[in-house]
Protein backbone atom coordinates (compact mmCIF):
# COMPACT_ATOMS: atom_id res chain seq x y z
CA UNK A 1 0.00 0.00 0.00
CA UNK A 2 1.24 3.51 -0.85
CA UNK A 3 2.31 5.87 1.91
CA UNK A 4 -0.51 8.30 2.82
CA UNK A 5 -0.22 11.74 1.20
CA UNK A 6 -1.29 15.00 2.84
CA UNK A 7 -3.10 17.17 0.32
CA UNK A 8 -5.81 19.81 0.00
CA UNK A 9 -9.25 19.66 -1.55
CA UNK A 10 -11.88 22.20 -2.54
CA UNK A 11 -15.65 21.77 -2.58
CA UNK A 12 -18.71 23.79 -3.44
CA UNK A 13 -20.58 25.65 -0.69
CA UNK A 14 -22.39 22.44 0.31
CA UNK A 15 -19.17 20.41 0.71
CA UNK A 16 -19.78 18.58 -2.56
CA UNK A 17 -17.32 17.82 -5.35
CA UNK A 18 -18.60 16.67 -8.74
CA UNK A 19 -21.91 15.69 -7.13
CA UNK A 20 -20.35 13.61 -4.33
CA UNK A 21 -21.20 14.65 -0.77
CA UNK A 22 -18.31 14.85 1.71
CA UNK A 23 -18.24 15.41 5.48
CA UNK A 24 -15.38 16.48 7.72
CA UNK A 25 -14.02 13.55 9.70
CA UNK A 26 -15.36 10.92 7.30
CA UNK A 27 -13.35 8.47 5.14
CA UNK A 28 -14.32 7.22 1.70
CA UNK A 29 -13.25 4.29 -0.48
CA UNK A 30 -13.63 3.60 -4.18
CA UNK A 31 -13.31 0.08 -5.56
CA UNK A 32 -11.92 -0.74 -8.98
CA UNK A 33 -9.56 1.19 -11.19
CA UNK A 34 -8.90 4.90 -10.75
CA UNK A 35 -7.81 7.51 -13.30
CA UNK A 36 -6.95 11.19 -12.93
CA UNK A 37 -9.83 13.52 -13.82
CA UNK A 38 -12.13 10.56 -14.51
CA UNK A 39 -12.49 8.22 -11.54
CA UNK A 40 -11.22 8.45 -8.00
CA UNK A 41 -10.84 11.01 -5.22
CA UNK A 42 -8.89 14.09 -6.27
CA UNK A 43 -6.92 16.65 -4.27
CA UNK A 44 -3.77 18.77 -4.66
CA UNK A 45 -0.51 18.76 -2.73
CA UNK A 46 -0.19 22.50 -3.45
CA UNK A 47 -2.86 24.32 -1.41
CA UNK A 48 -3.28 27.21 -3.88
CA UNK A 49 -3.65 24.84 -6.82
CA UNK A 50 -7.17 24.00 -5.65
CA UNK A 51 -8.15 27.45 -6.94
CA UNK A 52 -7.75 26.05 -10.46
CA UNK A 53 -10.80 23.88 -9.91
CA UNK A 54 -13.02 25.79 -7.48
CA UNK A 55 -13.67 29.48 -6.92
CA UNK A 56 -11.34 30.85 -4.26
CA UNK A 57 -13.99 33.14 -2.75
CA UNK A 58 -17.13 30.99 -2.63
CA UNK A 59 -15.77 27.46 -2.10
CA UNK A 60 -14.97 25.42 0.98
CA UNK A 61 -11.58 23.83 1.61
CA UNK A 62 -10.16 20.97 3.64
CA UNK A 63 -6.93 19.22 4.51
CA UNK A 64 -7.24 15.60 3.41
CA UNK A 65 -5.22 12.39 3.55
CA UNK A 66 -5.06 10.20 0.44
CA UNK A 67 -4.04 6.55 0.41
CA UNK A 68 -4.74 3.21 -1.23
CA UNK A 69 -4.19 3.28 -4.96
CA UNK A 70 -2.52 6.57 -5.90
CA UNK A 71 -1.90 8.25 -9.27
CA UNK A 72 -0.06 11.58 -9.53
CA UNK A 73 -0.90 13.81 -12.49
CA UNK A 74 2.03 15.10 -14.51
CA UNK A 75 2.86 18.81 -14.55
CA UNK A 76 0.58 19.52 -11.55
CA UNK A 77 0.34 18.43 -7.92
CA UNK A 78 -3.07 16.80 -8.41
CA UNK A 79 -3.36 13.39 -6.77
CA UNK A 80 -5.98 10.75 -7.58
CA UNK A 81 -6.57 8.07 -4.94
CA UNK A 82 -8.92 5.23 -4.07
CA UNK A 83 -9.15 6.28 -0.41
CA UNK A 84 -9.54 9.72 1.12
CA UNK A 85 -10.02 11.08 4.63
CA UNK A 86 -11.43 14.58 5.15
CA UNK A 87 -9.32 15.64 8.13
CA UNK A 88 -10.19 19.29 8.81
CA UNK A 89 -12.02 22.15 7.13
CA UNK A 90 -9.88 25.19 6.31
CA UNK A 91 -10.72 28.84 5.80
CA UNK A 92 -9.43 30.86 2.86
CA UNK A 93 -6.86 32.45 5.17
CA UNK A 94 -5.65 28.96 6.11
CA UNK A 95 -5.21 28.01 2.44
CA UNK A 96 -3.24 31.23 1.86
CA UNK A 97 -1.00 30.70 4.89
CA UNK A 98 -0.41 27.01 4.22
CA UNK A 99 0.10 27.72 0.51
CA UNK A 100 2.81 30.26 1.28
CA UNK A 101 4.54 27.81 3.62
CA UNK A 102 4.27 25.04 0.99
CA UNK A 103 6.00 27.22 -1.61
CA UNK A 104 8.66 28.26 0.89
CA UNK A 105 9.34 24.63 1.75
CA UNK A 106 9.43 23.64 -1.92
CA UNK A 107 11.98 26.35 -2.66
CA UNK A 108 14.00 26.04 0.55
CA UNK A 109 17.82 25.98 0.22
CA UNK A 110 17.97 22.35 1.36
CA UNK A 111 15.75 21.25 -1.52
CA UNK A 112 17.11 23.41 -4.34
CA UNK A 113 20.25 22.79 -6.32
CA UNK A 114 22.26 25.76 -7.53
CA UNK A 115 21.66 25.49 -11.28
CA UNK A 116 20.00 27.53 -14.04
CA UNK A 117 16.45 26.70 -13.01
CA UNK A 118 16.78 26.40 -9.24
CA UNK A 119 18.17 29.25 -7.15
CA UNK A 120 18.16 30.01 -3.47
CA UNK A 121 19.18 32.65 -1.01
CA UNK A 122 20.36 31.16 2.27
CA UNK A 123 19.86 34.41 4.10
CA UNK A 124 23.44 35.65 3.83
CA UNK A 125 24.80 35.85 0.32
CA UNK A 126 22.46 35.76 -2.67
CA UNK A 127 20.43 38.86 -1.99
CA UNK A 128 19.64 39.39 -5.69
CA UNK A 129 18.21 36.49 -7.66
CA UNK A 130 17.26 36.56 -11.33
CA UNK A 131 15.87 33.83 -13.56
CA UNK A 132 14.80 33.82 -17.22
CA UNK A 133 14.18 30.11 -17.68
CA UNK A 134 10.84 28.34 -17.51
CA UNK A 135 9.75 26.30 -14.48
CA UNK A 136 12.24 28.07 -12.21
CA UNK A 137 12.18 27.34 -8.47
CA UNK A 138 13.42 30.28 -6.42
CA UNK A 139 13.65 30.42 -2.64
CA UNK A 140 14.76 33.21 -0.34
CA UNK A 141 14.93 33.35 3.46
CA UNK A 142 16.94 36.56 3.88
CA UNK A 143 15.54 40.03 4.44
CA UNK A 144 15.41 42.64 1.67
CA UNK A 145 15.75 40.01 -1.06
CA UNK A 146 15.24 41.07 -4.69
CA UNK A 147 13.87 38.31 -6.89
CA UNK A 148 13.06 38.55 -10.57
CA UNK A 149 11.73 35.89 -12.92
CA UNK A 150 10.69 36.18 -16.59
CA UNK A 151 10.08 32.53 -17.40
CA UNK A 152 6.75 30.73 -17.35
CA UNK A 153 5.57 28.46 -14.49
CA UNK A 154 8.00 29.90 -11.94
CA UNK A 155 7.66 28.90 -8.28
CA UNK A 156 8.93 31.56 -5.89
CA UNK A 157 9.00 31.41 -2.10
CA UNK A 158 10.22 34.10 0.28
CA UNK A 159 10.20 34.23 4.09
CA UNK A 160 12.27 37.36 4.71
CA UNK A 161 10.91 40.84 5.40
CA UNK A 162 11.01 43.64 2.81
CA UNK A 163 11.27 41.20 -0.11
CA UNK A 164 10.81 42.57 -3.64
CA UNK A 165 9.51 39.95 -6.05
CA UNK A 166 8.77 40.47 -9.73
CA UNK A 167 7.49 37.93 -12.24
CA UNK A 168 6.57 38.46 -15.92
CA UNK A 169 6.01 34.87 -16.97
CA UNK A 170 2.65 33.13 -17.16
CA UNK A 171 1.36 30.70 -14.51
CA UNK A 172 3.72 31.91 -11.77
CA UNK A 173 3.20 30.76 -8.18
CA UNK A 174 4.48 33.25 -5.62
CA UNK A 175 4.38 32.89 -1.86
CA UNK A 176 5.67 35.35 0.74
CA UNK A 177 5.43 35.21 4.53
CA UNK A 178 7.62 38.17 5.39
CA UNK A 179 6.30 41.59 6.33
CA UNK A 180 6.38 44.59 3.96
CA UNK A 181 6.77 42.42 0.86
CA UNK A 182 6.36 44.01 -2.58
CA UNK A 183 5.14 41.55 -5.19
CA UNK A 184 4.48 42.32 -8.85
CA UNK A 185 3.28 39.99 -11.57
CA UNK A 186 2.49 40.78 -15.21
CA UNK A 187 1.91 37.27 -16.51
CA UNK A 188 -1.47 35.61 -16.92
CA UNK A 189 -2.81 32.95 -14.52
CA UNK A 190 -0.57 34.01 -11.63
CA UNK A 191 -1.22 32.62 -8.14
CA UNK A 192 0.03 34.93 -5.40
CA UNK A 193 -0.20 34.31 -1.68
CA UNK A 194 1.01 36.58 1.10
CA UNK A 195 0.73 36.03 4.84
CA UNK A 196 2.90 38.90 6.07
CA UNK A 197 1.76 42.31 7.23
CA UNK A 198 1.71 45.40 5.00
CA UNK A 199 2.23 43.50 1.77
CA UNK A 200 1.93 45.38 -1.52
CA UNK A 201 0.78 43.16 -4.35
CA UNK A 202 0.22 44.20 -7.95
CA UNK A 203 -0.91 42.08 -10.88
CA UNK A 204 -1.57 43.14 -14.49
CA UNK A 205 -2.11 39.74 -16.06
CA UNK A 206 -5.49 38.18 -16.73
CA UNK A 207 -7.04 35.49 -14.52
CA UNK A 208 -4.78 36.23 -11.54
CA UNK A 209 -5.61 34.66 -8.17
CA UNK A 210 -4.35 36.72 -5.24
CA UNK A 211 -4.72 35.88 -1.58
CA UNK A 212 -3.56 37.84 1.45
CA UNK A 213 -4.01 36.99 5.14
CA UNK A 214 -1.85 39.71 6.70
CA UNK A 215 -3.13 43.04 7.97
CA UNK A 216 -2.76 46.30 6.05
CA UNK A 217 -2.28 44.62 2.68
CA UNK A 218 -2.46 46.73 -0.48
CA UNK A 219 -3.57 44.76 -3.52
CA UNK A 220 -4.02 46.06 -7.05
CA UNK A 221 -5.09 44.18 -10.16
CA UNK A 222 -5.62 45.50 -13.70
CA UNK A 223 -6.14 42.21 -15.51
CA UNK A 224 -9.52 40.75 -16.39
CA UNK A 225 -11.12 37.88 -14.43
CA UNK A 226 -9.01 38.48 -11.33
CA UNK A 227 -9.94 36.75 -8.08
CA UNK A 228 -8.75 38.54 -4.95
CA UNK A 229 -9.21 37.36 -1.38
CA UNK A 230 -8.11 39.14 1.78
CA UNK A 231 -8.67 38.12 5.40
CA UNK A 232 -6.53 40.72 7.14
CA UNK A 233 -7.75 43.99 8.62
CA UNK A 234 -7.23 47.39 6.96
CA UNK A 235 -6.81 45.89 3.49
CA UNK A 236 -6.83 48.19 0.46
CA UNK A 237 -7.92 46.43 -2.70
CA UNK A 238 -8.25 47.94 -6.17
CA UNK A 239 -9.27 46.28 -9.42
CA UNK A 240 -9.72 47.81 -12.89
CA UNK A 241 -10.21 44.66 -14.95
CA UNK A 242 -13.52 43.20 -16.08
CA UNK A 243 -15.34 40.43 -14.19
CA UNK A 244 -13.22 40.74 -11.05
CA UNK A 245 -14.25 38.77 -7.95
CA UNK A 246 -13.14 40.35 -4.69
CA UNK A 247 -13.70 39.03 -1.19
CA UNK A 248 -12.64 40.55 2.12
CA UNK A 249 -13.31 39.30 5.66
CA UNK A 250 -11.15 41.73 7.61
CA UNK A 251 -12.38 44.90 9.29
CA UNK A 252 -11.92 48.39 7.84
CA UNK A 253 -11.30 47.16 4.30
CA UNK A 254 -11.23 49.67 1.44
CA UNK A 255 -12.25 48.12 -1.87
CA UNK A 256 -12.47 49.84 -5.24
CA UNK A 257 -13.40 48.41 -8.63
CA UNK A 258 -13.72 50.19 -11.99
CA UNK A 259 -14.26 47.21 -14.29
CA UNK A 260 -17.64 45.97 -15.46
CA UNK A 261 -19.38 42.92 -13.98
CA UNK A 262 -17.42 43.02 -10.72
CA UNK A 263 -18.52 40.82 -7.82
CA UNK A 264 -17.51 42.18 -4.41
CA UNK A 265 -18.17 40.67 -1.02
CA UNK A 266 -17.16 41.97 2.40
CA UNK A 267 -17.92 40.52 5.84
CA UNK A 268 -15.82 42.82 8.02
CA UNK A 269 -17.07 45.90 9.85
CA UNK A 270 -16.43 49.47 8.68
CA UNK A 271 -15.88 48.43 5.06
CA UNK A 272 -15.65 51.14 2.39
CA UNK A 273 -16.58 49.82 -1.04
CA UNK A 274 -16.70 51.76 -4.30
CA UNK A 275 -17.51 50.56 -7.81
CA UNK A 276 -17.70 52.54 -11.06
CA UNK A 277 -18.22 49.67 -13.51
CA UNK A 278 -21.56 48.55 -14.85
CA UNK A 279 -23.46 45.49 -13.59
CA UNK A 280 -21.58 45.32 -10.29
CA UNK A 281 -22.81 42.96 -7.58
CA UNK A 282 -21.84 44.04 -4.08
CA UNK A 283 -22.61 42.28 -0.81
CA UNK A 284 -21.65 43.40 2.68
CA UNK A 285 -22.49 41.71 5.98
CA UNK A 286 -20.38 43.84 8.32
CA UNK A 287 -21.70 46.74 10.36
CA UNK A 288 -21.18 50.42 9.50
CA UNK A 289 -20.33 49.72 5.86
CA UNK A 290 -20.11 52.55 3.32
CA UNK A 291 -20.95 51.36 -0.19
CA UNK A 292 -21.04 53.45 -3.35
CA UNK A 293 -21.63 52.58 -6.99
CA UNK A 294 -21.61 54.90 -10.00
CA UNK A 295 -22.07 52.25 -12.68
CA UNK A 296 -25.39 51.25 -14.19
CA UNK A 297 -27.39 48.17 -13.15
CA UNK A 298 -25.62 47.78 -9.80
CA UNK A 299 -27.02 45.34 -7.25
CA UNK A 300 -26.06 46.08 -3.63
CA UNK A 301 -27.04 43.91 -0.67
CA UNK A 302 -26.12 45.02 2.85
CA UNK A 303 -26.94 42.75 5.79
CA UNK A 304 -24.91 44.61 8.40
CA UNK A 305 -26.35 47.28 10.68
CA UNK A 306 -26.03 51.07 10.34
CA UNK A 307 -24.73 51.02 6.77
CA UNK A 308 -24.93 53.66 4.04
CA UNK A 309 -25.56 52.66 0.42
CA UNK A 310 -25.35 55.06 -2.53
CA UNK A 311 -26.21 54.05 -6.12
CA UNK A 312 -25.65 56.77 -8.72
CA UNK A 313 -26.13 54.64 -11.82
CA UNK A 314 -29.28 53.91 -13.83
CA UNK A 315 -31.26 50.76 -13.09
CA UNK A 316 -29.56 50.04 -9.77
CA UNK A 317 -31.23 48.24 -6.88
CA UNK A 318 -30.34 47.95 -3.20
CA UNK A 319 -31.52 46.51 0.08
CA UNK A 320 -30.38 46.94 3.69
CA UNK A 321 -31.16 46.38 7.37
CA UNK A 322 -33.20 48.63 9.65
CA UNK A 323 -31.25 51.75 10.60
CA UNK A 324 -29.32 51.87 7.34
CA UNK A 325 -29.67 54.49 4.61
CA UNK A 326 -30.14 53.98 0.86
CA UNK A 327 -29.61 56.57 -1.88
CA UNK A 328 -30.83 55.80 -5.41
CA UNK A 329 -30.76 57.72 -8.70
CA UNK A 330 -33.23 57.75 -11.58
CA UNK A 331 -32.12 58.52 -15.13
CA UNK A 332 -34.03 59.20 -18.35
CA UNK A 333 -32.91 59.76 -21.92
CA UNK A 334 -33.04 63.41 -23.03
CA UNK A 335 -33.72 63.41 -26.77
CA UNK A 336 -32.73 67.06 -27.11
CA UNK A 337 -29.36 66.50 -25.48
CA UNK A 338 -28.96 63.06 -27.00
CA UNK A 339 -27.90 61.41 -23.75
CA UNK A 340 -29.10 60.06 -20.42
CA UNK A 341 -29.57 62.63 -17.65
CA UNK A 342 -30.41 62.29 -13.93
CA UNK A 343 -34.00 63.30 -13.13
CA UNK A 344 -34.14 62.36 -9.45
CA UNK A 345 -31.84 61.39 -6.60
CA UNK A 346 -33.48 60.29 -3.37
CA UNK A 347 -32.37 59.05 0.05
CA UNK A 348 -34.49 57.01 2.44
CA UNK A 349 -33.85 55.46 5.84
CA UNK A 350 -34.75 51.80 6.29
CA UNK A 351 -37.27 52.33 9.09
CA UNK A 352 -39.23 49.06 8.79
CA UNK A 353 -42.45 50.94 7.94
CA UNK A 354 -42.09 53.03 4.80
CA UNK A 355 -38.90 51.30 3.70
CA UNK A 356 -38.73 47.63 4.64
CA UNK A 357 -35.56 45.79 5.66
CA UNK A 358 -34.15 43.04 3.44
CA UNK A 359 -36.26 44.25 0.51
CA UNK A 360 -34.96 45.26 -2.89
CA UNK A 361 -35.75 48.83 -4.00
CA UNK A 362 -35.24 50.87 -7.13
CA UNK A 363 -36.11 54.50 -7.82
CA UNK A 364 -39.08 54.86 -10.17
CA UNK A 365 -40.98 58.09 -10.89
CA UNK A 366 -39.21 59.70 -7.97
CA UNK A 367 -40.23 57.10 -5.40
CA UNK A 368 -38.71 53.99 -3.86
CA UNK A 369 -40.38 51.02 -5.55
CA UNK A 370 -40.19 47.41 -4.34
CA UNK A 371 -38.79 44.98 -6.87
CA UNK A 372 -38.26 41.22 -6.95
CA UNK A 373 -34.68 40.15 -7.66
Amino acid sequence: MNKPIKSYKAFDENMRCRGFQYEVGKEYDMNGDIECCKRGFHACESPMEVWDYYDMLTSRFAEVEQSGKIIAERRTTKICSSHIKIKAELKLADIINIGVEWLKDLTSPSKIKDDSTALNDDGFYKKQIGSSGNSAQIGSSGDSAQIGSSGNSAQIGSSGDYAQIGSSGNSAQIGSSGDYAKIGSSGDYAKIGSSGFSAKIGSSGDSAKIGSSGNSAQIGSSGDYAKIGSSGDYAKIGSSGFSAKIGSSGDSAKIGSSGNSAQIGSSGDYAQIGSSGNSAQIGSSGDSAQIGSSGDSAKIDSTGEDSVIMCAGEGSVAKAKIGSWITLAEWKHDDRKGRWVPVCVKTERVDGIKIKPDTWYKLQDGEFFEVTK
